[in-house]
């Protein structure tokens, strides 16, 4: 998508209207997420604090989200699987009866749909994959430790 947008300026020594146009795509690469989040001065972390500063909040902040990855996909696991496990406890017990065809049609049809969707929303995903790679870039030294950490979370 392309947009612009015309401002006026009005000239106090002329009489006609001047007009700057502003390409938001331009704006938008320039003027990156974490500065509309956190304020102007928000530049990558890299300018702000020492590498063992960066090192520590990144392995902090990666345990932290691994810890709970972890406990968070076990819950997950544990009720999908016992909610498969009950399903076929009641199939075999004749208290339920799948119709295993209907259930196969509908899962190429959700495929079939999600495809679709993915292919729409492509243009999206590679811009936020560009942004997420770009502060990857500025911020490797963070990012390298909430990897480590991340990767420590999931193990502890």
């Amino acid at each position: 998508f392309f947009f612009k947008i015309a401002f006026s300026f009005p000239d106090h020594d002329s009489d006609d209207d001047s007009y700057e146009v502003l390409d938001l795509t331009e704006y938008a690469r320039r003027h990156h997420w974490w500065n509309r989040l956190f304020g102007r001065n928000s530049g990558p972390i890299v300018e702000k604090y020492s590498v063992a500063t960066q090192i520590v909040m990144g392995g902090v902040t990666g345990w932290c989200a691994g810890f709970l990855f972890q406990k968070v996909g076990k819950l997950a696991a544990t009720a999908v699987g016992g909610g498969f496990l009950l399903l076929q406890i009641a199939s075999h017990s004749g208290y339920v009866q799948v119709d295993w065809k209907r259930v196969e049609k509908d899962v190429n049809k959700a495929k079939k749909q999600l495809k679709k969707r993915a292919n729409k929303a492509a243009p999206e995903i590679n811009t936020l994959i560009e942004e997420s790679t770009e502060f990857i870039k500025q911020n490797i030294v963070v990012s390298s430790g909430f990897v480590g950490g991340f990767l420590l979370g999931l193990a502890s």
